[in-house]
């Protein structure tokens, strides 16, 4: 992957984890460790799928959908 694809898709993690602090009411370090700990960032960091290619709202919709499952396990 080239610098700039680099750039640009951690520049989309800030953004998703930005987004899901707000969505949620949490604070920031809390999003960033539910982000890092997600299925969604495993596969957008090993580029399954086109997860890269979909909007933050749509990660952002993912994400709560498996933390949500997650707390009802």
């Amino acid at each position: 992957m080239s610098q700039a694809n680099n750039t640009l898709l951690q520049m989309k993690y800030a953004r998703i984890i930005i987004g899901l602090s707000k969505r949620l009411g949490i604070s920031s370090r809390r999003a960033l460790a539910l982000f890092y700990e997600s299925n969604t960032y495993q596969y957008l960091r090993q580029k399954i799928g086109d997860l890269h290619c979909m909007s933050d709202n749509y990660l952002i919709d993912e994400l709560i959908i498996e933390y949500t499952g997650k707390q009802g396990s």
